[in-house]
């Protein structure tokens, strides 16, 4: 029978907003740092990989591409396992998973194997992670989840602050495998952030009530569906994934590369790491500010264009950090970068729960993020061929900028129009409902005054009282208005 009725906030049960929410945020912070952080604080073993397997620069690119692409690919099989098992199982099991992966690829023989065992099956366990603790955020929190969401997404850079150091430390004393080795031990933390996550219990009335309600009844109410493709009906969500899908491709490519354009430079290696943890500090206090301002009155209502905003921001900081010649420019950019970034991780998954509601979300995230695959798997490695034909790295954030801020217009000008357009057809129809409850009301008025006059008028002049009562009330209008056209001729 699985977790997946507990698991799936029965009826009767309000978002805590607190309580053991926070103890959910918590473990949602370490995931989402582990996630998210996981794909760029690789990058720090890119050089040294090149030189063990005699690569270039878009193979090694694919090894964050592949976690990036597993973690977004493997929605939809998220949402199934979810909805059949819970989130509780699936984060203990995707935690073994991702753990596994590392400690394999401390064995690689060749950069397949690395594609293999850290992109395929730590992406796999940390993508059984990430989308289940977004989930039970979602469940757990409802007034304050703009906030919820800005603090969870802050696990990324400060995971970033502390995971790229980290690695360039053990690589230093341990060498790659070793690291990988380490690296695959500290992911056995998933697990107990997964312990973290308990299914949200029904109040003891709505369980006396179900528990009284007959056999057969229960036998008829239809079964949940393990992926809800209805979605696709939406017309927000169909804009949001098309923005979102676009956006992927150049958000991640500036924090996979900027490193290596670092140590271009002729900067060593500790100093250029460094820049990470520069972008990871600036986003860790971006993302719960921007999660706290997304949750006031007047912006929440609005959150889709103050994404729109973060997005143009964040390509913008692409095109003008491109220019970049020197240390000090590259401080500059990461810091820049560092506030759009944070912005847009805070806000992404918030605008989406807004579109489908707590009760499709659990299927829209697993598609959108499919989707979203795609584009991941072209984004960084395209980015990688690039600088292999020109080896000048201003043209892989000057096409990185260009596609982030073309995603915001797509978002933008598609929310403006599109649903615009879709208000003011609902609001038509709840114009016509509205005069058909009217036109309902004067008739059951009719009536009733029928009813009344039917006491003492034998029943069956129904439609002459009506029309008696119609040619009554043009007679009376007739009468006013001649007695206002006569006083208009005296005066």
């Amino acid at each position: 029978m699985g977790g997946a009725v507990v698991d799936d906030a029965p009826p009767g049960v309000k978002a805590p907003d607190g309580g053991w929410g926070w103890a959910v945020l918590a473990g949602g912070f370490v995931i989402t740092g582990f996630s998210y952080a996981f794909p760029k604080a690789v990058s720090v073993f890119f050089k040294e990989l090149i030189l063990e397997f005699d690569v270039g620069y878009s193979d090694t690119a694919l090894i964050s591409s592949i976690l990036l692409a597993m973690l977004y690919g493997s929605g939809p099989l998220c949402s199934v396992l979810v909805n059949r098992f819970g989130c509780r199982p699936v984060m203990m099991v995707g935690g073994l998973f991702a753990s596994l992966g590392m400690i394999l690829a401390s064995f690689a023989t060749s950069i397949i194997h690395i594609y293999l065992c850290t992109g395929v099956i730590t992406g796999l366990g940390l993508a059984l992670n990430f989308q289940p603790s977004l989930i039970m955020l979602n469940r757990y929190f409802s007034e304050k989840r703009p906030l919820a969401n800005g603090l969870a997404a802050a696990g990324s850079p400060v995971a970033l602050c502390c995971l790229s150091p980290l690695g360039q430390v053990l690589q230093y004393h341990y060498g790659w495998r070793g690291a990988f080795l380490i690296l695959g031990g500290l992911l056995l933390n998933c697990c107990a952030c997964g312990a973290l996550m308990r299914p949200l219990l029904p109040p003891k009335k709505a369980e006396n009530l179900e528990e009284s309600i007959p056999t057969e009844e229960k036998k008829i109410q239809p079964k949940k569906k393990l992926l809800d493709f209805s979605v696709f009906k939406d017309r927000g969500f169909i804009i949001y994934t098309l923005a979102a899908s676009i956006m992927v491709l150049g958000l991640f490519v500036p924090p996979v590369f900027v490193v290596s354009y670092a140590k271009s430079l002729g900067y060593e290696d500790t100093k250029s790491a460094l820049l990470l943890t520069i972008l990871g500090f600036v986003d860790m206090f971006a993302r719960p500010i921007c999660g706290l301002i997304a949750g006031t009155k007047w912006v929440r209502p609005r959150t889709v264009y103050v994404l729109s905003f973060a997005m143009i921001f964040n390509g913008c900081t692409d095109l003008i950090g491109s220019q970049a010649k020197d240390y000090g420019g590259l401080v500059f950019f990461c810091i820049f970068f560092g506030i759009s970034y944070g912005m847009v991780g805070a806000l992404q998954f918030e605008v989406l729960m807004a579109v489908v509601g707590t009760e499709k979300f659990s299927s829209a995230i697993g598609l959108v993020l499919l989707v979203e695959a795609i584009a991941v798997l072209v984004g960084p490695p395209g980015a990688g061929r690039l600088l292999d034909y020109t080896n000048v790295y201003m043209y892989v954030f000057l096409l990185a900028g260009c596609e982030v801020t073309l995603s915001a217009m797509v978002l933008a000008l598609g929310n403006f129009f599109c649903i615009k357009i879709k208000h003011g057809e609902t609001e038509a129809k709840l114009e016509m409902a509205v005069n058909a409850a009217e036109k309902e009301g004067l008739n059951r008025g009719v009536e009733e005054e029928k009813d009344h006059d039917g006491e003492e008028e034998p029943k069956g002049k129904d439609n002459g009282e009506v029309c008696a009562l119609k040619a009554g009330e043009e007679e009376i209008t007739v009468m006013e208005t001649g007695e206002k056209e006569e006083e208009n001729k005296s005066i």
